[in-house]
């Protein structure tokens, strides 16, 4: 778009990143749920962004909304500078990683570009957000995500996890106490076709040891070891 992208816009354009990283278009009513608005407000939002110039996304009625390469150049930005800012926030300013999430989504709209490249540079450019989260180039593109999620894990496979793909700080707060953060090596000890559990040691020395359930092991996203 030729004016400035609004925050809303920004937010818009990083949702719909997010439900199509799979390549598959996303539905309003999906990303009028990750949004908590109607599905009519989203659909009223999404036509405006096709209509934009350049359009910033491809929208068929009843077949989705897709990000076009503008549209996607503009929703790396934002999430480059909300993982810079949660980096930041932890690694310099001595924030737990449970505690920066809206911290972030609230500057990432504001920061200048030069104060982008300042964070970035002083961080020593890093490649993942204290969640194990990719952070795009500053080129603006997101590097290759080998991961799988721990959910696919079988005994007696061992990985490292490298991921977190989650934002609710009791969540983080109780991974943390079970010791499954980003960097931890993991074996799956046992596994539960009725109820989809697994069973992990967790570190090292492996003398810590937890059971979770699908829901959880569906937002942690590992490494095998070969």
């Amino acid at each position: 778009m030729t004016e400035p992208l609004t925050q809303t816009i920004q937010d818009y354009l990083k949702h719909i990143y997010a439900l199509t990283e799979n390549s598959q278009a996303a539905s309003t009513n999906d990303l009028a749920a990750r949004l908590g608005i109607a599905p009519a407000s989203v659909t009223g939002m999404v036509q405006k962004l096709a209509s934009a110039n350049p359009p910033l996304v491809l929208y068929r009625k009843h077949q989705g909304v897709i990000l076009t390469p503008d549209g996607e150049k503009a929703a790396l930005e934002v999430i480059r500078h909300h993982r810079l800012i949660e980096t930041y926030l932890v690694t310099m300013l001595g924030y737990s990683w449970d505690n920066v999430h809206e911290e972030a989504c609230r500057l990432e709209h504001v920061i200048s570009e030069e104060f982008e490249a300042k964070i970035a540079a002083v961080l020593g450019n890093p490649e993942r957000d204290p969640h194990g989260e990719i952070i795009p180039t500053a080129e603006l593109r997101m590097p290759a995500d080998k991961s799988l999620p721990l959910s696919a894990l079988r005994p007696p496979q061992k990985a490292v996890i490298v991921r977190v793909q989650a934002n609710d700080p009791p969540l983080l707060r109780y991974l943390e106490s079970l010791g499954l953060i980003p960097g931890a090596e993991i074996e799956a000890r046992e596994y539960s076709p009725f109820d989809l559990n697994l069973t992990l040691a967790v570190g090292q020395d492996q003398v810590l040891s937890c059971v979770i359930g699908v829901t959880i092991s569906s937002q942690i996203y590992v490494e095998l070891h070969t």
